[in-house]
């Protein structure tokens, strides 16, 4: 199963809370609280969001956290990869050299390009988007688009 993990998720969650009140610095226990979470997992979340320019940190009394940028601005890409690091579907997506077939791979092509498309999905929708409510709470889900896929013989 393909899926972000649980601190990308919580990330999300805890940048969605930002956007809320974006002017105000929010602390990082206030954050913790309101997400239900532990207060160390959304430290660290906090301290990788800023390091990607995602959340500007106030130092002091009256510290805290706040967006860097606009709702509008932030891409879901960007908040995968401040948590995940660089997104790859598989190895070799991200980097030549690192497979001992990659010279005899039939494949690798098209999971570039699969990879490519879901960095497309991601970078398709911001913060402010996911903060919509959605169209109904019981909408089916949407038929899967296709990606064509070209086999190359070997």
């Amino acid at each position: 199963m393909l899926r972000v993990t649980k601190l990308t998720d919580y990330a999300s969650l805890v940048l969605s809370l930002l956007a809320q009140a974006p002017q105000r610095v929010h602390s990082t226990a206030e954050l913790a609280e309101r997400a239900h979470l532990e207060t160390p997992t959304v430290s660290k979340l906090l301290k990788a969001l800023a390091q990607a320019g995602l959340v500007a940190a106030f130092r002091g009394a009256s510290g805290g956290y706040r967006l860097a940028q606009p709702a509008t601005q932030i891409r879901l890409i960007a908040i995968v990869e401040a948590i995940e690091g660089p997104l790859g579907m598989t190895e070799c997506s991200l980097h030549d050299g690192d497979c001992s077939i990659e010279q005899h791979c039939g494949v690798r092509a098209n999971w570039r390009r699969i990879n490519d498309v879901v960095i497309d999905a991601l970078a398709s929708v911001t913060l402010a988007q996911m903060l919509e409510p959605p169209a109904t709470t019981a909408a089916p889900l949407r038929r899967r688009k296709s990606i064509p896929v070209h086999v190359t013989s070997t």
